[in-house]
């Protein structure tokens, strides 16, 4: 399938975003039952209000609208107000977790669209 622009500039921001979490971020998420958990509520509650908040959402990459959700979260956080394990980190975690599992497919609310963290 060939990506629009959108969906390219989406991927690469995610990327990046998914940098700065780190590998820190990352492997704290693999070995903290808690922390999984955490981002995976909060997984649910970034789905949630992307497909029932955004009209149109259901037809859109869901890199696309998980990007621009980020961007949002991060518009007036100055570089380093956050940690992977802050309520933003989390969040942020959740938003990069979501856009690697869905890509440019539609989100869905499917209750196992999100497998297990090992």
């Amino acid at each position: 399938m060939r990506a629009t622009w959108r969906e390219k500039n989406a991927r690469q921001w995610i990327s990046e975003l998914s940098g700065r979490i780190g590998m820190a971020g990352w492997a704290a998420l693999a070995v903290t039952p808690a922390l999984a958990a955490e981002v995976d509520q909060h997984a649910a509650a970034v789905r949630d209000i992307l497909l029932l908040g955004v009209e149109g959402a259901g037809t859109v990459g869901a890199v696309v609208l998980l990007a621009a959700y980020g961007r949002g979260l991060l518009e007036d956080v100055v570089d380093g107000d956050w940690t992977p394990t802050s309520w933003l980190g989390v969040r942020l975690m959740a938003v990069c977790r979501l856009a690697h599992l869905h890509d440019v497919k539609p989100l869905t609310d499917d209750v196992h669209a999100l497998p297990e963290l090992t």
